[in-house]
């Protein structure tokens, strides 16, 4: 027995001095970094007291500036640099991409296909999947999904409509519009794709919206092991493990083979994004595998465009909405544009038209810039970056993160940052600021291939809302927003309650 006792103790010491060792590699090399908790790292507050992208920007903002243009930080035992200087930012994204080309993120294609998706997996699988998918977005396929997404639009305002008293003197609703406009992007890309009327606009129980909430927010395992996910993707592929729940994998792969049986016994063409799946589907069967998709690849691919799209698209549309209820000057010069560009189109909404609204153009990207919905980005170091200074050295395995909130809340780059300012993104504005600036979408070969059809979804939704209705706040409106500070992404931890009254015609 006082063997064991000893060997374990041998064991335990071995592993401290290993971690110690681990979280001294910053104090070694003298670069700037907060003293690293032995188990958590830097990030002993996630999920507790801070959202984890608040935790990034408030370090982006002690040290950029300094000596380095990078800081050490620990996310757990996982070595992370987080970058502080907007041009090693250029240099990661853009310039010397082929040293950052992953993100380093767990993916598992044989045991959990729905995690293989363009966003997390790598290297050459990564490039040709790109390059395949990247017609899939051009303005000719906006164009061709455009009326699926303004038929959706029509459905929300009578959705709000039918909520809204019909008495001019009411007031209005107090309305959670999170949820509203969430039914509204669950149906559009239910439409797009996987050519679904997933009706669940008028109904909050659908299967689309209850399942889609629970591929983002529930994690096989019960979340028990997402600390081992997030923090050692490799290990976890070699272990076998998933990260998306049975049930919600069988839902979609049910849906996809479902639409892809229909569609080729029928020869139903829908110019969505589903069509364009299929049709490379068609070559993987036919033998061409190099511009072809396994069906597990198309599953995946359908998958991350459902969940991307419905989430970050509805709650970029509700903060929209809740600034735009604060600042009602902003709210009645973007009605104004709309109503006028609207008469110019004899009162229809064309893809042309949406394309003319400059003012709630800018509104969303100011939107995106208070609140980018994925708030931070991630590159792994995949060989030894060695700059022309050697003080910017990053070694291979080295997790690479750009705080996207920390930059956007730079009063150098953009003063009073804390304000709602939709003239920042004139062309003159945007023109006169550094590039890799504003980055809710990424920068450079790996940013989001969506970020189009996000951006138009996101324009004719709010389009159709500020038309009819003034938002405005209410007494259960939360000012400020609280942060749900246990997800990866920014959302608002108890929806946003405004109140919606219906304009007069």
């Amino acid at each position: 027995m006082s063997l064991l006792l000893t060997l374990i103790a041998i064991a335990v010491s071995l592993l401290l001095f290993a971690a110690r060792r681990r979280m001294g590699y910053w104090q070694r090399r003298g670069i700037p970094h907060d003293v690293p908790h032995p188990f958590f790292g830097n990030i002993k507050d996630w999920s507790k007291t801070r959202h984890i992208a608040k935790i990034f920007r408030d370090y982006y903002l002690k040290y950029k500036g300094s000596d380095y243009p990078f800081a050490g930080f620990f996310f757990f035992f996982t070595r992370t640099a987080v970058i502080t200087d907007l041009e090693l930012v250029k240099r990661v994204m853009i310039k010397d991409f082929n040293h950052f080309e992953n993100r380093g993120v767990f993916y598992n294609e044989i045991d959990d296909p729905l995690s293989a998706t363009l966003f997390s997996i790598e290297g050459q699988k990564w490039r040709h999947l790109r390059h395949k998918l990247t017609p899939t977005f051009t303005s000719g396929k906006m164009k061709h999904m455009f009326p699926i997404v303004v038929k959706v639009g029509e459905e929300m305002e009578k959705v709000f409509s039918s909520k809204i008293n019909s008495g001019a003197s009411s007031g209005g609703q107090v309305l959670e519009v999170v949820d509203l406009v969430a039914r509204y992007t669950a149906d559009v890309i239910g439409n797009c794709a996987f050519g679904l009327d997933c009706n669940s606009l008028h109904n909050p129980q659908a299967d689309f919206v209850t399942v889609g909430k629970r591929a983002i927010t529930e994690h096989a395992y019960g979340g028990l092991l997402d600390i081992f996910l997030f923090g050692f993707p490799k290990l976890s592929r070699r272990l076998r493990l998933k990260l998306n729940v049975q049930d919600v994998e069988d839902f979609y792969t049910k849906i996809v083979r479902d639409t892809i049986d229909y569609r080729l016994k029928t020869k139903e063409k829908r110019n969505d994004f589903m069509d364009s799946l299929i049709e490379m589907y068609q070559k993987e069967q036919a033998g061409n595998k190099e511009d072809g998709l396994s069906f597990n690849e198309l599953l995946a691919q359908a998958f991350i465009f459902f969940v991307a799209g419905f989430e970050t698209s509805s709650t970029t549309m509700g903060f929209a909405l809740y600034e735009l209820a604060r600042h009602q000057d902003v709210q009645d010069k973007l009605r104004a544009e709309i109503n006028s560009v609207l008469g110019k189109h004899n009162n229809e909404f064309t893809y042309e038209g949406v394309k003319e609204m400059k003012y709630l153009e800018q509104v969303v990207m100011e939107t995106l810039r208070k609140y980018p919905v994925l708030a931070h980005l991630t590159r792994m170091t995949e060989t030894d970056f060695a700059p022309e200074d050697p003080k910017n050295f990053i070694g291979k395995g080295t997790i690479v993160v750009i705080p996207a909130l920390g930059i956007h809340y730079d009063p150098d780059i953009y003063p009073e940052p804390e304000k709602f300012k939709p003239e920042r993104f004139t062309e003159e504005a945007i023109a006169a600021r550094p590039s890799c600036t504003w980055l809710p979408f990424g920068e450079g070969p790996r940013n989001c291939i969506g970020l189009r059809f996000g951006l138009m979804q996101t324009c004719v939704g709010l389009a159709y809302l500020i038309r009819g209705y003034k938002i405005s706040v209410a007494p259960q409106t939360e000012i400020p927003i609280q942060i749900n500070v246990k997800s990866i992404l920014l959302s608002a931890l108890n929806g946003i309650h405004l109140n919606v009254e219906r304009i007069s015609k």
